[in-house]
């Protein structure tokens, strides 16, 4: 059974920085591409990010390239997401996710966490 859970979510002043973490079982994790997606209230969910099993290649949306890095720990089937510079838009929940489908900034994914909540505000 996938079990993905999420952490690390909280408020935040604008320019500031969070790391939320996401641990993993149920799978393989190793060769599993991993995803980060978030959902603000009201809009589509949107795909933030995703990196390959080995940790070697990651892509990111252009809304958060430069600013995020994700990031994994295959020994501890944990992913991660830096987030730093963060903006009031980037306030939302945030989720990972595997067996995803990217549809352009909007994903379809197989299995997914409960989500952390970011709030970015001053």
């Amino acid at each position: 059974q996938v079990q993905l859970v999420e952490s690390g979510g909280g408020l935040v002043q604008p320019g500031g920085s969070l790391r939320l973490s996401c641990a993993a079982s149920g799978f393989t994790f190793s060769v599993s591409w991993m995803y980060w997606v978030r959902q603000a209230p009201g809009k589509e969910l949107e795909w933030v990010s995703r990196v390959s099993g080995t940790g070697g290649v990651a892509y990111y949306a252009d809304s958060v390239k430069g600013r995020f890095t994700i990031s994994r720990d295959n020994a501890k089937n944990t992913v991660y997401l830096q987030m730093n510079s963060l903006k009031s838009e980037d306030t939302a929940v945030y989720s990972c996710a595997r067996g995803c489908l990217i549809l352009g900034r909007t994903a379809r994914c197989d299995s997914w966490g409960q989500g952390t909540q970011v709030t970015v505000s001053s």
